[in-house]
């Protein structure tokens, strides 16, 4: 049997026709999930409006710390950065990690095996179909990166998270601690 071209036009209006109709479907179940993202907003400490976080980060800053974006692994300069002192969350400048609790763990990430205490958050992030534990500042709620069970001793943890949600102070100048940062040891 051969195809005529009024049997190509019929099978694409067809075509268009149902992709209208599932994009309807699509539609139609937005409002349900328009109301869920629309639940009350977390409160933190810092709350800025949405042009405000864009026009105080950068935008990969932007997109890591307010949109949970994730970085190209090894695309950050603070997974080398081997000096001592204090990484920071880059959107609220609370002193997050202590460079005495980094460790190479080979992800590409700055990776630690504890924050310092009262410094971050967690949440269960189901997104992609995996389960994890998402990290979040405590001040301003920004998105850090995911903590695991497969990091060193004292505890077992590896908090990988995304070099352009942090800034770094080295010791020696203000706002850096000196390497000895209490850290929290979970329960």
């Amino acid at each position: 049997m051969s195809i005529t071209r009024r049997h190509l036009l019929g099978l694409g209006s067809m075509a268009a026709a149902a992709g209208m109709l599932g994009l309807g479907a699509c539609s139609r179940a937005a409002p349900a999930a328009a109301a869920t993202a629309t639940a009350a907003p977390r409160q933190f400490e810092i709350m800025r409006s949405d042009a405000e976080w864009q026009r105080l980060l950068t935008p990969a800053q932007y997109a890591v710390l307010r949109r949970h974006a994730t970085e190209r692994a090894g695309s950050s300069p603070l997974d080398r950065e081997h000096r001592r002192g204090t990484f920071h969350c880059a959107g609220c400048a609370l002193a997050l990690f202590s460079s005495s609790t980094k460790f190479e763990s080979g992800t590409g990430w700055p990776s630690f095996w504890a924050p310092l205490h009262d410094a971050v958050g967690e949440d269960r992030d189901t997104a992609f179909g995996m389960v994890r534990v998402e990290v979040h500042c405590r001040r301003c709620g920004g998105h850090l990166g995911h903590v695991f069970n497969d990091g060193p001793r004292p505890t077992g943890l590896r908090y990988c998270m995304n070099g352009a949600a942090l800034a770094f102070t080295p010791t020696g100048q203000a706002g850096a601690s000196d390497g000895t940062d209490d850290w929290r040891v979970p329960l």
